[in-house]
């Protein structure tokens, strides 16, 4: 009789295997298809403008979000701005000092006096 229930352990998670198989690969045709199809960029991957006080820092041209606030953690460690004490801590320099409007910010405030100088 022992044989008999190992037989059915090991044929249930075969079962579950299989299923588990199919479900990744139905994932990955769905993903597939809307990346080769994919009519507008999202949010993040828009092209915007940045105010001339950003654009000191950026450049002119039209960048994604995401390269503006790289580009910005570019400028904060080449020129050392991060409070040592507290990493999460901005100390803004003279270009900074205009976006943010302060001497201090957050890491996580940052993005908010961002989209303030970013237009679509």
């Amino acid at each position: 009789m022992a044989t008999k229930t190992t037989e059915k352990k090991a044929a249930a998670p075969k079962k579950a295997d299989t299923k588990a198989a199919a479900k990744p690969a139905a994932a990955k045709k769905s993903t597939a298809t809307k990346a080769e199809g994919g009519t507008k960029p999202n949010a993040l991957q828009q092209p915007l403008t940045p105010s001339a006080d950003l654009a000191a820092i950026v450049g002119d041209k039209p960048l994604p979000r995401g390269e503006v606030v790289s580009k910005v953690w570019e400028h904060i460690k080449k020129h050392n701005l991060q409070n040592p004490e507290n990493k999460r801590e901005i100390v803004a320099d003279d270009k900074l000092k205009k976006i943010f409007g302060k001497d201090k910010c957050s890491m996580f405030e940052m993005n908010k006096h961002l989209a303030a100088h970013l237009k679509g």
